[in-house]
């Protein structure tokens, strides 16, 4: 199939997601004000307790069997290969740019997770319709590519919401630690000045109990040449580490989605009871897909809603932003298709050139909208986070575009 015709199927659902940005962004400027903060929170909340749930797990309870799911192993595998590369570049890149270390945790997850929910679940259905699509019969690859998609968006939430958030929660704690620091001192760094602080809500007696834990462990580092006790150091560190992570966000509600679905899928007598049109719960799982339906458009105004703060503010260096977007669409396609090949060469991944292109789209797309949302909840980097957005999302019109044509093109 010539080039030109699998970027036209390419471009597409990307102009689709883009649209529904404009929307957002239209929606949350000050004349409107249809989207502003207080509506984005409500509209967080419900995508994140409600709407998103309900799709993972509507989802997966309809398209993932206990006969598909053993060959879409490598999925999760693939998924915490982005991850652990994006870190490992991510860190380089702090380390490169002298990034201000509170803000190393936005930086990193920046790198590391990307859009593995909306977008996938827009561009995949949309590149299966298309005429022209080098997956064949329509209807079959959007069966696929909707359970592939709801996967890697389940998936790809329990990382964010264990990994992702605990980094961000640490340099939140270091930069609350940081204020209490300089209380009082005349000398304020600019990125703790008014414009990027937002007003404090219920989480901060959590971040307060943070730092708290975070003292005992620089008294201790600062002790332990005395000591010289290297065993009850590393028992200190294991100790506030472990009082550090939340361990109730490792099952957020779209964590228990995923569970509940895939229970729901690969059980015959659960499957019977509540997925098909003659199912005698078929009810619930329709009222589930009903309400999973809203998380898409919701998720894209909020992103085009966010970027608007990014137009306002410029808080984060310039080369820090240039090395998140390298990172994102140069380095880390490259790495998918070394990875992807790799695997198919030694058989892990099947013959389902969708299912390959699916793992590949994984590493070329832009930063994670639930890293924004993180940063809101933690009151660090919420400024940087939108500048760094902004230009993600900007240049995802092309970057996406290329990559999934090229994708299209190696596997066709």
């Amino acid at each position: 199939m010539a080039f030109v015709e699998l970027f036209v199927v390419a471009l597409v659902p990307v102009l689709k997601t883009l649209i529904i940005t404009a929307v957002g962004l239209f929606l949350a400027l000050g004349r409107i004000n249809l989207l502003g903060s207080t509506a984005r929170h409500h509209l967080n909340n419900l995508v994140f307790y409600i709407f998103t749930p309900a799709l993972v797990c509507s989802s997966l309870a309809e398209t993932v069997t206990s006969s598909n799911i053993v060959s879409l192993w490598f999925m999760p595998v693939n998924i915490l290969l982005t991850f652990i590369i994006g870190s490992a570049l991510g860190w380089i890149l702090v380390r490169i740019t002298k990034t201000p270390i509170e803000l190393h945790g936005l930086v990193i997850s920046c790198c590391a997770a990307g859009n593995l929910g909306n977008l996938l679940l827009i561009i995949i259905p949309a590149v299966c319709e298309e005429k022209n699509s080098p997956f064949g019969d329509s209807i079959t690859c959007s069966t696929n590519g909707k359970a592939y998609a709801s996967l890697s968006m389940a998936i790809g939430a329990v990382y964010i919401w264990t990994y992702i958030y605990n980094i961000i929660r640490a340099s939140g704690t270091q930069h609350n630690t940081s204020t209490v620091n300089i209380e009082g001192s005349k000398e304020v760094p600019e990125l703790l000045s008014e414009s990027c602080i937002p007003p404090k809500d219920s989480l901060q007696n959590d971040m307060d109990h943070e730092a708290q834990l975070a003292v005992p462990l620089i008294e201790y580092q600062t002790t332990h040449d005395d000591q010289g006790h290297v065993v009850r150091k590393i028992k200190q560190h294991i100790k506030i580490w472990t009082q550090r992570i939340n361990f109730k966000m490792l099952f957020a509600p779209s964590t228990i989605a995923t569970i509940v679905g895939i229970l729901i899928g690969v059980s015959s007598l659960l499957r019977k009871l509540m997925i098909g049109n003659e199912a005698p719960l078929h009810v619930i799982d329709s009222s589930a897909s009903m309400l999973g339906e809203a998380t898409i458009p919701a998720m894209t105004l909020i992103i085009g809603a966010n970027l608007l703060k990014g137009l306002k503010k410029s808080g984060v260096g310039m080369w820090v932003v240039i090395g998140i977007q390298v990172i994102r669409y140069v380095a880390l396609p490259l790495s998918g298709i070394c990875v992807v090949k790799a695997a198919r060469h030694f058989g892990l991944v099947g013959s389902d050139s969708l299912y390959q292109f699916v793992l590949l789209l994984q590493y070329a797309l832009p930063s994670a909208m639930t890293i924004g949302t993180i940063t809101q909840l933690f009151e660090v980097g919420e400024c940087e986070c939108s500048v760094i957005m902004l230009w993600n999302y900007a240049l995802a019109s092309v970057a996406l575009t290329l990559w999934t044509t090229y994708y299209m093109w190696i596997l066709s």
